[in-house]
């Protein structure tokens, strides 16, 4: 990580950020893609798996929102960051005791409350850092993909041979390593806003047709891509694949994301922030259907996983731009939470919720084929944003 302090002004202050959000997704990597493999280890049907896989989305419903505006207000984002890695790590001892669904359901309650908004008040920061050079954002970002490869890969081994009694040992294991990156964050606090520009408005900027039309195709893609998120592990090993085969499908998706993060400065000058939306979308569309219509053939898995540079790396750095652009200053926090909020609380609740649903009535295929029509869903909005953004820039 020696690179990112080469590159000023505030390379240095990067570096930090770089570790917590290697440590951070390090701790994603393991926890998201295996918490359904080990609540079907405890015995637990479908729908219940998809409610408690729920949890954390029902979180960023108002999580985000609430730990922004308080870091808005005491100006304490490093000390907050800390609180919420320290009472995760205690919240997740409760994993070791198997006192049914609804113990379960808590413990995960009170972790994600903490962790959920973690990467909202990190990713505003960033982007006030790189001041618009999204090539550095990518190279500061990538080291969250690459801690989150490593631990899908390492722990889907690690499961295969041991079982999925460990798990609860990796979540305490990759939260405190967290916490000890959130120690190493500059002791800083932020300058209290002045009264007049704490209570600037957002509702101005939410009432512009483009804002309100990218919040759309937000809702829509991330709701089509928890298919992936919080049935893909499910799918695979009803379909047979062992958990190695499974962490390495999630790996080769991770991998992309890493490839893109470190080229993306060139590579997204080929179309305008905002345009990537709509290809990003339509990858998402053949993302679901070849999930759904081929996963009898290993290598169509290997292809739709590729897919993951443009339907979520690619994506998400438009995303952080268009909110980076269109709220700024004193908006920019807020705004950061109501794009977790919109897409992965809102969106992801619904649709794993939902999802299980359709699974456990119709099967896989068919939810993934869901998953594909709400992806093109997501495009068409995306596409009216991109419409609508080139009139208001030539006004």
């Amino acid at each position: 990580m020696s690179a990112l302090q080469q590159q000023a002004p505030g390379g240095g202050q990067l570096v930090p950020f770089a570790a917590l959000s290697a440590t951070y997704f390090a701790h994603i990597g393991f926890f998201n893609p295996y918490l359904p493999l080990w609540l079907k280890h405890l015995g637990l049907p479908i729908v219940v798996i998809s409610l408690l896989a729920s949890v954390q989305s029902f979180t960023r419903v108002f999580a985000p929102y609430a730990w922004g505006a308080l870091s808005d207000h005491t100006g304490e984002r490093v000390r907050l960051l800390r609180l919420c890695a320290a009472v995760a790590l205690a919240a997740s001892a409760g994993l070791w005791w198997h006192g049914g669904p609804w113990w379960i359901g808590l413990v995960l309650l009170v972790l994600f409350t903490h962790t959920s908004s973690m990467m909202s008040l990190t990713e505003a920061a960033m982007a006030h850092l790189v001041a618009g050079d999204w090539g550095r954002y990518g190279r500061v970002r990538l080291w969250g993909s690459a801690g989150f490869m490593l631990t899908v890969f390492g722990a889907g081994a690690w499961f295969e041979r041991f079982g999925m009694g460990h798990f609860p040992g990796w979540t305490a294991a990759t939260l405190a390593a967290v916490l000890a990156c959130t120690l190493w964050l500059p002791d800083s606090r932020e300058k209290a806003p002045q009264a007049d520009a704490s209570r600037e408005p957002i509702a101005p900027v939410l009432r512009q047709p483009h804002v309100r039309w990218f919040f759309a195709s937000l809702f829509f893609h991330v709701m089509a891509h928890f298919a992936i998120y919080g049935f893909l592990s499910l799918y695979l090993d009803a379909r047979g694949y062992s958990k190695a085969t499974i962490g390495l499908l999630w790996a080769v998706s991770v991998a992309v994301e890493i490839a893109w993060f470190f080229s993306q400065g060139r590579l997204l000058r080929a179309l305008p922030m905002v345009g990537w939306l709509w290809v990003c979308g339509a990858a998402t569309v053949v993302r679901m259907a070849v999930t759904a219509g081929a996963a009898e053939w290993l290598f169509a898995l290997f292809i739709a996983q590729m897919l993951h540079a443009l339907t979520f790396a690619t994506h998400h750095t438009a995303c952080i731009a268009f909110v980076s652009t269109n709220f700024p200053g004193r908006l920019r926090g807020r705004g950061q939470a109501l794009f977790t909020v919109v897409g992965y609380g809102l969106g992801a609740v619904i649709g794993v919720v939902a999802g299980g649903g359709v699974v456990s009535r119709f099967g896989f295929e068919v939810m993934y084929g869901a998953a594909a029509a709400l992806a093109l869903v997501g495009t068409a909005c995306a596409v009216r944003t991109d419409g609508l953004q080139r009139a208001k820039d030539a006004c």
